[in-house]
């Protein structure tokens, strides 16, 4: 772990609007498998680990399959119609710009998590995929994270877990109130507020601070 401190971002309805993809390789899952997926109802609570999901639509012995499958069509289908959610390419420039590195924690896949980045050309000092809530406070802790930004109650636990502030952005399946009840310190409408907070929350935390 470095001296630098970091800002912590979820992915998902955090730093992109990843439903368009998702919802066609929903669509794509269902005529591979014949397994019905209500694509909208999915993409309406993304959050929580793929396998939670498709346990919703999968008897338990099919569900690795239907990870495997899913995983295969969102290579194809789900990275390029994403795009960054409203003031997320200024919130990761403005992180960099206050000396602090970006980290990005999310429950996907971090290969896959790693190509949207890619696409998108929304660079991560570091990167940390498969985790959700409690788990992702680990990786928090590990990357030197002082604040996590998420759209999720659960980004909100695994902040209070690591111990550092968690800031809410109501740009996901969660309101403004759901994640302040789950512990955020700071609730956003968006990340277009995000670098006004940073230059509120971050004074004397930067890598010379003492």
């Amino acid at each position: 772990m470095t001296d630098v401190p970091a800002v912590g971002f979820d992915l998902d309805m955090t730093l992109i609007d990843s439903r368009p993809g998702i919802r066609e390789a929903y669509r794509q899952l269902t005529a591979r498998t014949g397994v019905f997926v209500d694509a909208d109802l999915a993409v309406s609570r993304l959050g929580p680990p793929l396998r939670t999901e498709l346990r919703h639509w999968f008897p338990e012995d099919q569900v690795e399959a239907a990870v495997a499958t899913y995983r295969a069509l969102y290579v194809e289908y789900a990275i390029t119609p994403s795009l960054p959610l409203p003031g997320a390419v200024e919130a990761l420039d403005a992180v960099r710009a206050a000396g602090l590195r970006v980290v990005v924690v999310t429950s996907k896949l971090g290969r896959l998590a790693g190509l949207h980045l890619d696409h998108l050309g929304m660079r991560a000092d570091e990167l940390a995929g498969d985790l959700f809530a409690e788990g992702k406070a680990t990786a928090l802790v590990e990357h030197g994270v002082r604040w996590y930004v998420g759209d999720h109650t659960a980004d909100m636990v695994a902040a209070r877990t690591a111990g550092v502030p968690g800031v809410g952005v109501a740009t996901g399946p969660c309101s403004e109130s759901a994640l302040r009840t789950a512990g955020a310190s700071y609730v956003l409408p968006d990340l277009t507020v995000f670098p006004t907070l940073l230059s509120e929350i971050a004074v004397g935390s930067g890598p010379s601070a003492g």
